[in-house]
């Protein structure tokens, strides 16, 4: 399981480094793509596989399945982690999440989500503000 919150810094070359933590769970091939909230997605292999079997079983008669499949798969990448444990970012997910200098990289269960700094301490604190209301409802429908 994919946990905690680390912050790195992107290089001038957009490599990032992952913990090793992260790095044990994700193996050496990941796959890295545009996520929710304007961050991005890192995946290990198996764990894409699953999720990409479950987009490829929604109907393509939707206009929304069509949408997110094109918006997870188009923009998603293979990548190797180095020796350094480091992984480059292409341009286009780069500006997509509006990745600067200082990132932080949170491990949310089956992957790892890259934000910006700034976004995330925003996002956190509005997170945060909620989360009594978000376990409220999520216990109303049982799940906590």
């Amino acid at each position: 399981m994919l946990i905690g919150e680390y912050s790195h810094t992107l290089d001038p070359k957009k490599r990032l480094s992952l913990p090793a933590k992260f790095r044990k769970e994700l193996g050496k091939n990941i796959i890295l793509t545009r996520g929710l909230d304007q961050c991005l997605f890192i995946f290990s292999a198996p764990a894409w596989k699953k999720l990409s079997e479950k987009f490829a079983d929604l109907s393509i008669g939707s206009t929304d399945t069509r949408g997110f499949n094109r918006f997870m798969l188009s923009g998603a990448v293979e990548a190797d982690i180095d020796s350094a444990g480091r992984i480059l970012i292409p341009d286009f997910l780069k500006n997509f999440a509006g990745l600067k200098t200082d990132v932080v990289l949170a491990g949310v269960n089956d992957r790892v989500e890259i934000w910006d700094a700034k976004r995330w301490e925003a996002y956190k604190r509005d997170i945060e503000s909620k989360a009594d209301q978000i376990a409220t409802k999520l216990g109303e429908i049982g799940v906590i």
